[in-house]
């Protein structure tokens, strides 16, 4: 199963994370999720950006919260709406939002 899961909370799912398997899994931060894909004080990265997934951030919730791509960690790739939209149809069969 192709499974995407986007994350909209920076302070709770990734328990739920932990406890998913799927053959490809993506996981796209959205909304207060994108705390998730940036780097930390001293270059440190969220533990879920450990798991063996693809990661996206959502460019536009990115910005608003003032961040740039440069804030990212390095397997997190940027996308916009219309990315998302072509992930949710092309990419995964199944899709929870957590």
């Amino acid at each position: 199963m192709k499974l995407g899961v986007f994350m909209s909370d920076y302070r709770t799912g990734a328990d739920v994370v932990d406890r998913l398997s799927a053959d490809k899994l993506g996981i796209i931060f959205v909304g207060n999720g994108i705390y998730r894909a940036t780097l930390k004080e001293g270059g440190s990265a969220d533990p879920i950006l450990q798991k063996s997934a693809t990661f996206y951030v959502l460019t536009e919730d990115l910005e608003s919260r003032g961040f740039t791509a440069a804030n990212l960690a390095a397997n997190i790739k940027a996308v916009t709406y219309s990315d998302v939209v072509d992930l949710i149809f092309n990419d995964y069969e199944k899709i929870i939002w957590i």
